[in-house]
């Protein structure tokens, strides 16, 4: 976007990303539109980078983790499709902005998150929020906790572990990114006896996640 954020509200800036960037690309659901006109990016974003908390680019957040692009969330929240009361499990939780988009959106939130900075801020940023913090690698997820109506993985991965699948209820619904290559495609199954295969509905440009990376030889 070529407008000076320093110029701009957060309100104002929110507004902006929602116009030009999540209409104009088919995000129009009314409440995912409203959760995200009304959440603040900026406060899930290291301090120095508030002013470029809406730009159509991912943010880093230190240590290799990144927050995607807003029209990245805005479409796996679509294709997520959660309704309200759903239990949601969010692999990747991060600063809390995801999280603190489904817990507006109805959702029962449980956010697994591996690092204690990142969970630091997550908690401080949404302290307002109903969130379940799981603190733990991505790839365990919380089977405690399972099954799942909708399990979102915030980031791109290369293999979907077993373990996560596991924690995925009957006709519950996964929505994440799988790297082939150089290419990233946001990615979506629903569970259907036991079985879940996830099909591609969109390439976009989405942060690696940690811990997801698929051994030598392998093909998705």
């Amino acid at each position: 976007m070529a407008t000076k954020y320093s110029e701009l509200s957060a309100a104002a800036m929110r507004a902006a990303m929602v116009d030009s960037q999540l209409r104009t690309s088919d995000v129009i659901d009314p409440a995912i539109v409203a959760a995200m006109g009304a959440v603040p990016r900026e406060a899930h974003v290291p301090a120095q980078l508030a002013s470029v908390a809406y730009i159509d680019r991912a943010i880093a957040l230190g240590g290799d983790r990144m927050l995607n692009p807003p029209l990245v969330t805005g479409r796996m929240l679509v294709a997520a499709d959660i309704q309200p009361g759903q239990k949601v499990l969010l692999i990747g939780g991060a600063t809390g902005y995801v999280a603190r988009l489904l817990a507006m959106l109805g959702a029962k939130v449980h956010a697994v998150e591996e690092s204690p900075e990142l969970i630091a801020v997550a908690r401080a940023a949404a302290a307002d929020t109903d969130i379940r913090w799981i603190e733990g690698p991505l790839t365990a997820g919380a089977p405690d906790a399972a099954p799942f109506d909708r399990i979102i993985i915030d980031g791109a991965i290369e293999q979907l572990p077993d373990t996560l699948v596991g924690q995925l209820a009957r006709r519950g619904r996964l929505v994440a990114a799988r790297r082939d290559g150089t290419v990233t495609r946001l990615v979506q199954g629903i569970k259907t006896d036991g079985t879940l295969a996830l099909r591609p509905f969109a390439d976009m440009d989405v942060a690696p996640l940690p811990g997801f990376a698929a051994p030598r030889g392998f093909r998705f």
